[in-house]
C-alpha cells in the first residue's frame, strides 16, 4: 500500500539539514539517499561505498569547479543479481547568502539505462548547527507525485515520460527528452544537525521513492517480492573521524540498515616541500676526488658533474661573449615542477659559469621536444633586489636553431638500462565480479642509439591474478580491436608488453615531432609517427598523428593475428583559461575501421593532478556498438612527488572504462599524445 505525503513536507521544511560537504549514498553531495544543494571543496575527490540489505553501491565524485560536481555510480542490486552503471551531475545555481538559500539543479543517471532517472532542484539554508534542505523532483525523486508538472506550463512535451520497467532502459544513451519529464513532481527534503565539538552529525531525510523499478524487476527476473518502503522516513548519524574520511550509519524507510564509507583527497593540495639537502659542490673537490674524465679546469665539466647529483640533466651548453650570455639546454628527470628544475640549474650555473656571463638562457627539453626558453638575470646579480624587479626581468621566448654549440654532452650509447619494478592491472564492472586484478613484476629497458633514437621495451612476469575466473565472452559485432582483452590477460599473463624504437625531436620551437616502430602495446604491433603544431605561448595546437596496425597473438609473443587496420587522426587543442580545464578533439578513423571523434576534457593542477573525462562518437550506431552505447571514461593521473619525502616526477595513471566495447578505440599512447606530454 503506498503512503500519501503532503503533510510530512510540510514538517520536515521547519527543520531541514546543514552539510559540510558529507557524501550521501548516491556519492553526491547530499543527506542519505536525496542530494542537497552542498558543494564538496573545488578539486575534492570523493569515493564511496554505501552497503545496505537492497544495494551494495561504489561510486567515484569529484568536484569539477566550485561550481560543478559529478559522480559514476556502480550499484549491484541484493535481491536479484544486476549492477548497473550510471552516472550524474549537479551544477550550483547560486551561492548561499544571508536570507538567500544555495540552489543546485540536478541530473540522476544522466548517462545510463535510466533505473535511477531523476532530476531535482534543491535549496538548502544554514540555521546555526543545522541544515535545511528541501527540493523538488522528477522520476524517482518525485515518488508517486504532489502536484502537477511545472514543466508542462512551457510545453506540454514534459507531461510524457517513459517509464523503465521489467528490464533496462538503453545504455548508456543521452536522453534529454525524458529530463524534468513526467505528469506529476515531488517534494523531497531533510535536516542534517551538526553537533558542537564532536565529530558527530544527525541526518533526517524524506525520500519518496517508491523504487517501482526494483521491486518490478526483481519479480520478473527472479520472481521474488522486493518489498516497498515502510516509510518515505530515514535517519543516519554520520561520525568523521577524521577531516578526509566519513562513517554513516543509516536506518532506512524503517525497512533497513545500511552503512557508507567514504574518504576525500584534495586533488589541489600542494605536497610538503623536502628539506634541502647538503650538497657538496665539484668546486670543493679535488681533482683525484673527480671521476675520470671530469676536468677540474672545465666549467662546464665541473657543471655537468653538479647538475647530473641534483635530478636535472645538462645537454647543451654555449657561452655568447658578445652577448655576455650563455645558453643551457636542460633535461628534468626529477622536479615535478618545472621552474623548480629550473631554479636548480640557475644556481648550479651561478656557481660555475665565467664571471664575464651575466645573462642566462635556459632552453626547456620535454621528452626530447623543446617548447620554450626562459631568459633570466645571473641570479648573484640579483643581490639586494626587489623581487617584484627580478620577476620583471625573467622573459619567456621561442626557442632559435643555435648557429654553433659550444658544448654538447654525450650521453653513453648501446648500454642497457633495466628498470624493475612491481605494477598491477585492474579491470573494473564486470557484472559478474566487480573487481579483476593482477599483480605483475614490471622489467623495463632502455637503450640510447645514434642520432637521437630510443629503443625502448617492457616485459611483465605474473605474480598473481584472478582475471581466469571470468566467464564473460566477448559479443561484438565489430572487429574485436579490444573486447578480447581477456585474452591476452589470462593467455598472456606473462609476456612482452612493448618492445618499440623511436625518435623525438622539434622543428624550430613551434613544430614537434614524434617516430615510432615495433611492437607498441599489448594488443597491437606497427609503425607511425605524430606531429605537433604548437605556436609560440599559444593556447591553441594542432596535430596529425597515424598508425599502421597488426593485432599481436594473445600470448605477447612476436606471433600476429590476421587482422591490420590502420588509424589516423586530426586534433586540437586549446589550454583554457578556466580552472586549467584542457580541451582536444581527435577526429579521424579508429581501430575498427569506424570513424568519428573523440572528445577529452581534463583538469590539470600545479601539484600535478590531471583528471579528466572522454567520450567518443563514432559512425557505429548504439546498437551495433552495444552495452554502453559508445565509448567514454574517466583519466587519473596522480603525482608521487613527495610521496617518500623526496622529488619525484613518477605518477600513477589510469584510464577507467565503465565497459570496454569496440567502437571508438585507438592507441592511447600513440595518437595525440605530444600535446599532454608537454603540459607540465
Amino acid at each position: 500500500m503506498k503512503y500519501t505525503h503532503a503533510l510530512c513536507v510540510i514538517c520536515i521544511v521547519q527543520i531541514s539539514f546543514i552539510n559540510n560537504g558529507f557524501s550521501s549514498d548516491y556519492g553526491v553531495t547530499g543527506l542519505i539517499d536525496i542530494p542537497t544543494a552542498r558543494m564538496s571543496t573545488d578539486g575534492v575527490l570523493t569515493t564511496t561505498a554505501a552497503i545496505q540489505s537492497r544495494t551494495n553501491s561504489y561510486s567515484i565524485t569529484y568536484q569539477a569547479t566550485p561550481w560543478l560536481e559529478g559522480a559514476f555510480r556502480y550499484t549491484g542490486f541484493n535481491d536479484f543479481y544486476y549492477w548497473d552503471r550510471n552516472y550524474e551531475a549537479k551544477l550550483r545555481l547560486w551561492p548561499e547568502q544571508s536570507y538567500i538559500p544555495q540552489v543546485a539543479v540536478g541530473i540522476r543517471d544522466l548517462v545510463g539505462t535510466g533505473i535511477f532517472g531523476s532530476e531535482y532542484v534543491v535549496a538548502t539554508k544554514r540555521i546555526s548547527n543545522l541544515d535545511l534542505t528541501i527540493g523538488m523532483g522528477w522520476g524517482r525523486l518525485a515518488g508517486d507525485g504532489d502536484f502537477k508538472n511545472p514543466m508542462t506550463i512551457l510545453s506540454q512535451k514534459f507531461k510524457n515520460r517513459t517509464q523503465v520497467q521489467g528490464g533496462m532502459g538503453t545504455t548508456g544513451v543521452f536522453q534529454p527528452g525524458q529530463w524534468f519529464s513526467g505528469e506529476k513532481a515531488g517534494l523531497f527534503g531533510g535536516l542534517q544537525y551538526k553537533f558542537r565539538n564532536l565529530p558527530l552529525a544527525l541526518i533526517v531525510e524524506y525520500n519518496p521513492d517508491q523504487y517501482d523499478w526494483d521491486r518490478e524487476f526483481g519479480f520478473k527476473s527472479r520472481n521474488r517480492e522486493v518489498p516497498e518502503p515502510n516509510s518515505p522516513l530515514s535517519a543516519a548519524l554520520k561520525w568523521s573521524p577524521r577531516p578526509d574520511l566519513i562513517v554513516t550509519l543509516s536506518n532506512q524507510h524503517d525497512q533497513e540498515w545500511g552503512i557508507e564509507v567514504s574518504a576525500k583527497l584534495d586533488t589541489k593540495s600542494l605536497p610538503t616541500k623536502p628539506s634541502p639537502r647538503l650538497f657538496k659542490s665539484s668546486l670543493d673537490f679535488t681533482q683525484a676526488d673527480l671521476p675520470s674524465g671530469i676536468n677540474r679546469n672545465s666549467w662546464y665539466d665541473t657543471l655537468l658533474f653538479d647538475v647530473e647529483r641534483s635530478g636535472i640533466l645538462l645537454l647543451e651548453a654555449t657561452i655568447d661573449e658578445a652577448k655576455y650570455m650563455a645558453t643551457l639546454v636542460m633535461g628534468n628527470t626529477d622536479y615535478a615542477l618545472w621552474r623548480d628544475a629550473v631554479a636548480v640549474l640557475a644556481n648550479l650555473a651561478d656557481l660555475h659559469l665565467p664571471s664575464i656571463v651575466n645573462r642566462f638562457e635556459i632552453v626547456i627539453e620535454e621528452e626530447g621536444h623543446r617548447p620554450h626558453a626562459i631568459q633570466m638575470r645571473r641570479p648573484s646579480l640579483n643581490f639586494g633586489r626587489i623581487p617584484q624587479l627580478m620577476e620583471l626581468d625573467i622573459k619567456i621566448n621561442p626557442v632559435k636553431q643555435p648557429k654553433f654549440v659550444q658544448y654538447k654532452t654525450n650521453f653513453v650509447q648501446n648500454k642497457v638500462i633495466f628498470d624493475v619494478n612491481l605494477a598491477n592491472r585492474v579491470q573494473l564492472f564486470d557484472p559478474n565480479d566487480p573487481l579483476r586484478y593482477q599483480l605483475y613484476v614490471n622489467i623495463g629497458l632502455g637503450l640510447m642509439l645514434s642520432n637521437s633514437w630510443l629503443l625502448s621495451g617492457m616485459y611483465g612476469y605474473d605474480i598473481v591474478n584472478n582475471f581466469d575466473e571470468s566467464k564473460r565472452v566477448s559479443n561484438s559485432v565489430l572487429q574485436r580491436v579490444r573486447s578480447d582483452v581477456l585474452k591476452y590477460l589470462t593467455q598472456g599473463e606473462s609476456g612482452l608488453d612493448s618492445l618499440f624504437i623511436q625518435k623525438r625531436g622539434s622543428f624550430r620551437g613551434d613544430i614537434h615531432y614524434r617516430v615510432y616502430g615495433g611492437i607498441l602495446e599489448t594488443m597491437y604491433s606497427g609503425v607511425g609517427g605524430e606531429v605537433l603544431y604548437q605556436p609560440f605561448r599559444s593556447r591553441l595546437a594542432l596535430g596529425l598523428s597515424a598508425n599502421y596496425l597488426k593485432q599481436r597473438y594473445y600470448d605477447k609473443s612476436f606471433k600476429h593475428l590476421e587482422y591490420q587496420t590502420a588509424t589516423a587522426f586530426a586534433s586540437a587543442y586549446w589550454a583554457t583559461p578556466f580552472y586549467n580545464f584542457d580541451v582536444a578533439v581527435h577526429a579521424g578513423q579508429y581501430l575498427a575501421r569506424d570513424v568519428g571523434a573523440t572528445l577529452e576534457i581534463r583538469r590539470t593542477f600545479d601539484n600535478g593532478w590531471m583528471v579528466g573525462v572522454w567520450a567518443t562518437k563514432t559512425d557505429v550506431s548504439a546498437e551495433d556498438f552495444g552495452e554502453g552505447s559508445f565509448d567514454k571514461g574517466f583519466f587519473f593521473k596522480i603525482p608521487l612527488n613527495g610521496l617518500f619525502g623526496n622529488n619525484s616526477r613518477a605518477s600513477y595513471i589510469n584510464r577507467m572504462r565503465p565497459i570496454q566495447r569496440d567502437g571508438g578505440q585507438y592507441l592511447e599512447d600513440f595518437s595525440g599524445s605530444i600535446w599532454w606530454q608537454m603540459r607540465g
